[in-house]
């Protein structure tokens, strides 16, 4: 496909696109190796999950050998779906300047990107081809990469408005997203159509031509009306030139009209309008969020019987408050909520004094608010320190997925220790193989372990469908059936205490706790501390009674 290129600079690294979640090294090697020797294969995946990102990279040792492949497997099914072989182009200014590349749309059902690129490929050598799809087929669009600038001109001024399978092709070049956006932009700006709100029912289409039409020529004027023939109070005026449809926007907009202010204007699509409404609102959010940065608090684990005055009460020794709010569902509090101060000092000094404290008889947990993209991001990077950090030693010699269990953890000192051995001794309770079970692409010894151990004898693995299908009682109940005898093994003489805190939890970081052992014996580390603290607190008091 391009054979000249090769040619000219040898190249033995091929770019292997639009595979299938599954297709690994070993396939693609299958695959490949009949073409020539192969350096090297990497399957392209995300460093957490390791899920596969559709893309990988052949390397070969001769440029022959690459050159063949790209011939004879570019577009060959693999896993179901037809491979996108290409050269290698490691200079992403030249994948992402546009030059050579056409984009293509209309096209037939039938068209694929073979097809599309046999289609083309006269016009000159092709680096990449490709018709969009989804799972109910082509989406109608592609596009063609050519190797210079000049055959892609050549395609567009042959090809645009051509027949292809029946179907009239549109040709033309590529734009970047960054491009479509502004030229978008552009085009929004120039708008000739005017909407005027608010003038009442004394109003008919020749009057609102007459009073708009003094900014310029009118193409139409037109004041909608309902069954009865009764203005709606809403109208139109289009205009010929945008430059006018402005200058009528700017002039009328909020003027008095039939004894009413009147909104006037750039009329819009439903889709625009919602478009707008959202960027609106994005920025709204934004700007709020920036005000709030430092000073907003957010506090878990409240009392079911705690409401707003309840909430502002506890936090206002600690300073100005100007809001404090105890989120609330179907008239019963959802255990969580906000309470906002007026400086980050007087923020900082409550969360210094309030976290752990318990109230009633519950311990809060209390932290500056974040978004949910910051606490997820904050979360994840948290997870991969601790689990970085407190890695158990393996003995010499044993693969990662097999431990042997040690002593039965007794003290709060052996707490991580026994996380990582936790899964282990609770299955060992039955006497029948474990199935280990990793997250999807996770290789054993990596850094994150297996992240649960199912025994088939014992229980069936949670998923959401299960907890789902009960309500939120008997979902409180299940998770703290699957927690208890984890937290047991880890600190058995406070197993039901720390199970009940835990369980106050909501449910998707009770769900997170089984997946993950370090989740979980970070929260237990947590209960711990709080418990700890809180009968230190009362033999100081029964200290200080005992003693008057």
């Amino acid at each position: 496909m391009n054979r000249d290129a090769a040619q000219r600079c040898p190249m033995t690294t091929l770019y292997v696109g639009d595979l299938h979640p599954d297709v690994t090294e070993g396939l693609l090697f299958e695959k490949f190796s009949n073409a020539g020797a192969i350096r090297s294969i990497r399957v392209c995946r995300e460093k957490t999950t390791r899920r596969s990102f559709g893309y990988a990279y052949v390397n070969f040792h001769q440029p022959a050998d690459a050159e063949r492949a790209l011939d004879i497997l570019n577009f060959e099914e693999i896993k179901g779906r037809p491979a996108r072989v290409m050269w290698s182009q490691r200079d992403p200014s030249l994948r992402k300047s546009g030059v050579g590349n056409i984009f293509v749309k209309n096209l037939a059902k039938s068209m694929d990107s073979k097809a599309l690129c046999d289609t083309f490929s006269a016009f000159g050598n092709i680096l990449s081809c490709k018709v969009v799809s989804d799972e109910n087929g082509s989406k109608g669009y592609g596009f063609v990469h050519f190797e210079t600038q000049e055959a892609a001109e050549r395609a567009i001024e042959k090809m645009n408005g051509m027949l292809l399978d029946d179907c009239r092709v549109f040709v033309g070049p590529f734009k970047s997203r960054k491009d479509y956006e502004i030229e978008r932009g552009a085009q929004a700006k120039e708008f000739t159509n005017v909407y005027i709100k608010n003038f009442g029912e004394e109003m008919d289409d020749e009057r609102l031509r007459q009073i708009f039409g003094k900014f310029g020529p009118t193409l139409s004027a037109k004041v909608m009306v309902d069954q009865r023939g009764r203005s709606k109070g809403f109208g139109f005026v289009d205009y010929k030139h945008h430059k006018d449809a402005q200058r009528a926007v700017d002039e009328m907009n909020n003027k008095e009209l039939n004894g009413k202010l009147v909104y006037v204007g750039r009329a819009q699509k439903k889709m625009q309008r919602e478009t707008e409404l959202n960027r609106k609102f994005e920025q709204m959010k934004q700007h709020r969020t920036t005000l709030s940065q430092g000073i907003n608090l957010y506090v878990k684990n409240l009392d079911k019987g705690l409401r707003d005055d309840g909430l502002y009460e506890i936090f206002s020794p600690f300073g100005t408050i100007t809001s404090a709010k105890v989120m609330m569902q179907g008239g019963r509090s959802k255990g969580f909520g906000f309470v906002c101060f007026s400086s980050p000092s007087e923020a900082t000094m409550a969360v210094t004094e309030m976290n752990g404290r318990i109230v009633t008889t519950k311990p809060l947990y209390v932290a500056l608010a974040q978004r949910k993209d910051e606490r997820q991001a904050h979360l994840t990077n948290h997870y991969r320190q601790r689990m970085a950090s407190v890695r158990p030693q393996q003995p010499q010699g044993l693969p990662d997925t097999v431990r042997t269990s040690g002593p039965h953890p007794r003290t709060f000192s052996s707490t991580r220790r026994a996380a990582a051995q936790v899964p282990y001794m609770v299955a060992s309770q039955c006497n029948t193989p474990q199935t280990l079970v990793h997250c999807p692409g996770k290789t054993p010894g990596a850094a994150s372990a297996p992240t649960s151990i199912i025994d088939p004898a014992c229980q069936e693995p949670l998923t959401t469908s299960m907890l789902v299908a009960l309500d939120s009682e008997e979902q409180k109940q299940l998770l703290g059936q699957r927690l208890f005898p984890l937290i047991q093994a880890m600190q058995p003489m406070q197993a039901k205490k720390i199970t009940g805190m835990l369980l106050e939890l909501d449910n998707s970081e009770l769900v997170c706790m089984l997946e993950y052992p370090e989740f979980l014996f970070s929260k237990v580390d947590e209960a711990v501390a709080v418990l700890q603290a809180h009968l230190a607190k009362q033999g100081a008091q029964r200290h200080a009674t005992s003693t008057v």
